[in-house]
């Protein structure tokens, strides 16, 4: 289920903080760019079009803090740069597959690793909370320009 902006304020309130103009703007980039995964410059440059005064260290914070009372969860594609997405409220896995050619990241919502996760429990005793899978290769896309050019 997806998380709406009553449950966004509701976590912030209960943990003492304020929907600042601000944070209201921040929140709305990331609800209306839901399946994207922003970098903190990315949020800026949509921030600076409607706040051009604020900074970037009030994105940097701003993310911090959402991704704290777990509004946002923080992805690392290997790139150096850190992507934020909205978490589901009922914690939907679902897997990133990245293209090394033009750096598209694409979701891919089919979470095959239950069963893997099971039979490693029960094999291990291991109890899996959460789990993380990116997939690294070559998009649609950039296969048919290689081929093109080939």
């Amino acid at each position: 289920m997806a998380l709406m902006l009553k449950d966004i304020y509701t976590r912030l309130l209960e943990r003492g903080h304020k929907l600042t103009p601000q944070r209201w703007a921040i929140i709305a980039i990331f609800l209306m760019n839901r399946g994207r995964h922003l970098s903190a410059d990315d949020v800026y440059s949509m921030l600076k079009e409607t706040h051009p005064n604020n900074g970037i260290a009030t994105v940097y914070r701003t993310l911090e803090l959402l991704e704290e009372i777990e509004v946002l969860k923080k992805l690392d594609f290997g790139d150096g740069r850190a992507r934020y997405e909205v978490r589901d409220e009922d914690n939907h896995h679902h897997h990133h597959l990245v293209c090394q050619s033009c750096g598209k990241i694409i979701e891919f919502e089919d979470d095959l690793l239950g069963a893997l996760e099971m039979a490693i429990e029960r094999k291990t005793g291991f109890r899996i909370n959460d789990h993380v899978a990116k997939f690294f290769g070559t998009c649609a896309e950039c296969q048919a320009k290689e081929a093109a050019q080939s």
